[in-house]
């Protein structure tokens, strides 16, 4: 089944074939979990936020150690969209990085179908030669017995994307969606006008850190009273987007915010209010270069809650750390996630970068840099 097929099946049934396993996804003790991680303290080397964790938890990995120089293996849900393309690239120099420590870095690219990310993982696995399994799902509940299957041969850790079990070593990922809805959510209930009217654009449904980006969010959006005139899908498309905002402002007269799930359309969400000749509202985004530069050059009222692509990063540095016996923070790592503000802006608007790429990489030092994430 292909994306679009899946995205209207899950749809239109409400998640009904899902139900059974999937997980909560407007979670209070989760929500108030990831709302005290926002403020707390992280422990690790603070000039290294891709190695830093929350808490003092950790996952004992004694049997998984194994002399010799490691087989990592990959099996990634796509990279069709430029958040996951800043990441892959990310994760490869990470690689280049562990020459001496990793023999072979074995990848599979699901294209974000869930069949095919099941089937690369059965082929992965049926190889035998993985000392360890990297998983960022394309799915959560779909590659969730894909996963579990795969803890009974292998140590697996699963980032970005998380699965409905706790069979991995670590669950590596910044404090999560409900942390940038908060986040988000928070900024528009305090800086629109009140009981003002707010648009919520989302990507696609059936990944966690995205219902809870949306259910967080809305929480904080609702209890604030603030009036939620629609959530649409935009499938990640900039012309879809423009249109969905363009529909809205003829239907409503105005908007007071535009809330996103995921930053990379927010260009397109402020062109339609610029090509209607109206004043661009609130219209939060994420750390990509093309939505920091339109709003320093703008003068916006806005934030960008990140989803870190540092967090590529640290899948190989955990597995490396698994096979040599080391406890790492499990059966969650997680990361600090900052939010960009009209206070640190300067710092992460870089004109030399592409477009689309997502400043909080933590990627500056790596090899290839800025060439391999297409810089100048």
């Amino acid at each position: 089944m292909n994306l679009l097929k899946l995205t209207t099946a899950l749809v239109g049934l409400s998640f009904i074939a899902g139900a059974a396993q999937a997980q909560n996804y407007d979670d209070p003790k989760e929500f108030a979990k990831q709302k005290a991680m926002l403020s707390a303290k992280a422990n690790g080397p603070a000039d290294k936020p891709w190695e830093q964790y929350f808490g003092d938890v950790t996952a004992d990995t004694a049997k998984y150690k194994k002399d010799g120089k490691a087989t990592i293996c990959f099996s990634n849900a796509g990279v069709n969209n430029p958040w996951r393309v800043v990441g892959w690239n990310t994760m490869q120099a990470e690689v280049d990085l562990h020459k001496d420590e990793i023999a072979d870095f074995v990848v599979t690219d699901a294209e974000g179908s869930d069949d095919k990310q099941i089937a690369d993982i059965d082929d992965l696995l049926a190889g035998g030669k993985c000392d360890v399994l990297i998983v960022s799902p394309n799915t959560t509940a779909a590659l969730t017995p894909a996963v579990e299957k795969a803890c009974e041969k292998v140590p697996v850790v699963v980032f970005d994307r998380g699965v409905n079990t706790t069979c991995p070593v670590s669950f590596i990922k910044p404090v999560g969606g409900y942390g940038f809805g908060i986040q988000s959510g928070d900024y528009i209930a305090q800086n629109a006008p009140k009981g003002g009217s707010v648009l919520m654009l989302r990507i696609l449904p059936g990944v966690d850190v995205l219902e809870t980006r949306y259910s967080a969010a809305k929480r904080v959006m609702e209890e604030a009273g603030m009036k939620i005139v629609g959530a649409e899908f935009t499938d990640g498309d900039r012309a879809k987007t423009k249109s969905i905002v363009e529909d809205y402002l003829q239907r409503e007269g105005k908007l007071d915010a535009v809330w996103m799930d995921a930053g990379a359309t927010s260009v397109a969400a402020i062109e339609a209010f610029e090509d209607m000749g109206m004043d661009v509202p609130i219209v939060t985004g994420e750390d990509q270069q093309d939505f920091l530069q339109k709003w320093q050059a703008l003068g916006l009222k806005t934030i960008a809650p990140t989803y870190p692509t540092y967090q590529w990063r640290t899948p190989i540095i955990a597995s490396l750390k698994i096979l040599k016996g080391e406890a790492i923070p499990g059966p969650e790592w997680n990361l600090p996630q900052p939010a960009i503000t009209a206070d640190n802006l300067a710092d992460f608007v870089n004109p030399d970068m592409p477009p689309l790429h997502y400043a909080a990489c933590g990627c500056e030092g790596m090899p290839d840099y800025p060439k391999r994430w297409g810089g100048k």
